[in-house]
């Protein structure tokens, strides 16, 4: 697999024009509490669909649970979402083993997914990018808190031609991975 994924704000992402499954890691992050996701929920049918996609290229699925803190930080297999590791705060990256997990994988390329767009996901992809991940916010399979603020965040990573990566939808990452 190779090039760049259609579509994707404010620049063809990845920067390298080499998106390949043996670096990328399908990073589900959600709230311990709240935002479970209702039957039939679109936006996360579209991260199972993204997982399985990931996965059959090559790719890493990693869920990962933001705060309220656990009383010991795990490490556990779940079905359709890869390994879960639990994290201490609200940042997926903070007080949990992600960024030596997705180090020791050759992982760099990481697609963000989840439910808390505002809160956890956008918290992780930023603590992501300070770390030298190249990041694409999956926006269509991100729930927010508050759809009112759906925009704000994705202009927060957009601004300054992609401060902390790049915005991008579940039809052309698919695509882009099915043409491997």
């Amino acid at each position: 697999m190779s090039g760049t994924i259609a579509q994707t704000t404010p620049y063809a992402w990845p920067y390298d024009g080499r998106f390949e499954g043996h670096r990328t890691a399908l990073v589900v992050v959600s709230p311990s509490a709240g935002l479970a996701p209702a039957d039939g929920d679109v936006r996360w049918c579209r991260t199972a669909d993204l997982a399985d996609a990931v996965a059959a290229r090559g790719g890493v699925v990693v869920s990962v649970t933001t705060t309220p803190p656990p009383a010991e930080t795990s490490t556990e297999r779940t079905p359709h979402l890869g390994t879960t590791l639990v994290a201490a705060g609200v940042d997926g990256f903070y007080g949990s083993p992600l960024d030596a997990w997705l180090r020791l994988r050759g992982r760099d390329q990481l697609l963000l997914v989840g439910r808390g767009l505002e809160t956890c996901v956008h918290s992780t992809m930023r603590s992501a990018n300070d770390r030298g991940y190249e990041c694409l916010l999956v926006l269509d399979a991100t729930t927010p808190y508050d759809p009112s603020l759906e925009a704000a965040a994705r202009s927060q990573i957009e601004m300054s031609g992609g401060i902390f990566g790049a915005v991008g939808l579940t039809e052309y990452v698919l695509k882009a991975l099915e043409a491997a």
